[in-house]
């Protein structure tokens, strides 16, 4: 495993506590906030990948209804995991961080190759992500208690897919903490 990084994508207000929020959703906080603290600790990249959609624009909306429209407050990290000095930020307007955003530009000059992915949902911005993860070569480790879907068998799903088509390491948040090193 090279150098590590972490992707928290769309742990967001609208996401968490708003139009498109899940109970479900709520019970991953602590763990990634956990992930989060010891890769501080490390020194290891922490990239928040959010949506932020134009209003009227972006073709998302259409299918899921206006959401993390860009320059508002669904559109922010959960104060619970608000970013922090030294971590990045990436906007994004559709499911994969990678798709038209400047993520793999940034990853590269970080020097990271391999990713410990979190957030939400497992099934839908997660699994493209790790998609586009995989058609770059990165190493993609995907920590099942800090991701999560509005239903269990799209949990479930997403991440048998993504461990069986993209070679994804499926990893509990104990075993992630472990890769990060000392």
């Amino acid at each position: 495993m090279g150098r590590v990084g972490i992707l928290v994508i769309d742990m967001l207000k609208d996401f968490i506590y708003g139009k498109l929020s899940s109970p479900r959703f709520k019970r991953i906080i602590p763990n990634i906030a956990k992930l989060l603290s010891e890769a501080r600790k490390r020194g290891i990249p922490i990239i928040f990948v959010n949506d932020a959609h134009i209003p009227d624009v972006d073709r998302e909306l259409k299918l899921w209804g206006p959401h993390a429209l860009k320059n508002t407050q669904g559109a922010e990290v959960i104060n619970e995991l608000k970013p922090q000095k030294g971590d990045y930020i990436v906007e994004k307007r559709r499911y994969s961080g990678f798709y038209s955003t400047d993520l793999d530009l940034l990853l590269r000059e970080l020097g990271v190759d391999t990713l410990i992915v979190t957030g939400i949902s497992t099934d839908v911005c997660v699994l493209h992500t790790v998609a586009d993860a995989f058609f770059r070569n990165y190493t993609v480790v995907v920590v099942k208690d800090c991701v999560e879907s509005f239903t269990e068998e799209g949990q479930k799903w997403a991440l048998e897919y993504m461990g069986k088509v993209y070679g994804a390491k499926i990893v509990s948040l104990e075993e992630a903490i472990k890769m990060l090193g000392k």
